[in-house]
């Protein structure tokens, strides 16, 4: 009679296990060589006994090892199932690291996630059913590795009590992901519920998501006065259709798009940058979009105030009040033949008071509504 064999899910639970190598902590051998998959699934109660093909009663193993437990008898029982503890153990011990900051955790996270889109891009998606077939198995064990991780290390993943402003939401839709990736069986009989959720990636800097552009302008400044200190700040590109700063990590340089929200929520946690909105940071873009469709450039006064700029030798600056008033404009002192520009348009005319008006003239300053910024803006004439 042919033996029954063993349940598609125990094998997922095994392989994650296994962490891809053999489970006798005296050989720990690669499983996955190249292209090859050279794992073999051994009972440590004889099958031919017990006809327990449970994940209790089967181990990992290297062709070596395998033949020198069935075969060969060089080791006991007892020895073998003490293995299946010791790698429980060892995962608990590599994996179940608790990190000091963000950072950390990402080093370690990166080459996993970048490790398992490459074998889902190439044998997945590419329609190779044979080599996915083979390095699913590897990627079950990337994935225990990153359950693992993760778990240790909610604290800095960023949160919120409402899940819409919320990255843990991803990780922990991430590690149901896992769980129901080990536990699905063959194709023709799985239909899966939870998909890997990609704003991971854009967490830990892989790849963005194309969300809204986060709305605090002083939450953006506290971020850039940050990386400016630790020497990680290069620049920033505003007032274009996807504006970002770009920043360098570990001597290479990347984009942190401003609607790559999950990306910029992680580094306003990590950094503790979270500000009150005072100007939003979508209508300043749109602002500063306009300037450069007609062709006139302009300066930050300083990287660290995206408010303030200077044109033409004239300083500008912005604000988002629902009405500028008297009081408003003496706290905000614009220097003397200042432009001061009010992002907020809801309110139409009235967004800036007739008092506010009357002392602009005292201060010599000019006051604009969006409606006037257009206009304003045109006329702009630099000298040669």
């Amino acid at each position: 009679m042919s033996r029954v064999k063993i349940a598609e899910n125990v094998k997922r639970r095994l392989y994650a296990e296994s962490l891809g190598r053999c489970m006798n902590p005296n050989c720990h051998k690669d499983l996955f060589i190249g292209d090859r998959d050279i794992a073999e699934q051994a009972h440590i109660h004889p099958y031919f006994k017990t006809k327990d093909n449970s994940f209790e009663n089967l181990i990992i193993l290297c062709p070596n090892c395998h033949t020198e437990y069935d075969k060969i008898l060089q080791y006991n029982l007892e020895e073998v199932k003490l293995w299946k503890q010791i790698r429980k153990d060892e995962v608990n011990s590599l994996f179940s690291k608790k990190f000091d900051a963000f950072d950390d955790l990402k080093r370690e996270v990166v080459p996993l996630l970048l490790k398992n889109e490459t074998i889902y891009n190439s044998y997945y998606l590419g329609n190779k059913k044979e080599l996915w077939n083979k390095f699913e198995a590897e990627l079950l064990v990337n994935n225990n590795k990153l359950k693992k991780m993760l778990e240790k290390n909610l604290d800095l993943i960023q949160s919120h009590s409402k899940e819409s402003y919320s990255n843990l939401k991803y990780v922990a839709t991430f590690i149901k992901h896992v769980d129901e990736f080990e536990a699905t069986r063959l194709d023709e009989e799985k239909e899966r519920q939870i998909f890997f959720p990609i704003e991971i990636n854009s967490i830990f800097g892989i790849a963005p998501v194309k969300e809204s552009i986060l709305p605090s302008t002083e939450s953006l400044e506290a971020l850039i006065t940050k990386l400016d200190e630790q020497g990680k700040f290069e620049r920033i590109v505003i007032g274009i259709e996807d504006p970002y700063i770009l920043l360098n990590e570990d001597g290479k340089s990347s984009k942190v798009f401003f609607d790559d929200t999950p990306r910029l929520r992680q580094l306003y946690f990590e950094y503790k940058c979270f500000k009150s909105i005072k100007v939003r940071l979508d209508s300043l873009n749109f602002a500063l979009k306009y300037m450069n469709s007609k062709g006139i450039s302009f300066e930050f006064n300083s990287f660290n105030n995206l408010r303030e700029i200077t044109v033409c030798g004239i300083k500008m600056l912005f604000i988002y009040d629902y009405c500028l008033s008297e009081v408003g404009l003496m706290q905000l002192a614009p220097e003397e033949n200042s432009v001061v520009i009010n992002l907020h348009n809801w309110n139409g005319e009235s967004c800036i008071s007739s008092q506010a008006y009357e002392l602009s003239k005292t201060m010599n300053v000019t006051l604009l509504t969006m409606k006037g910024y257009y206009p304003y803006v045109n006329r702009i004439k630099c000298e040669k």
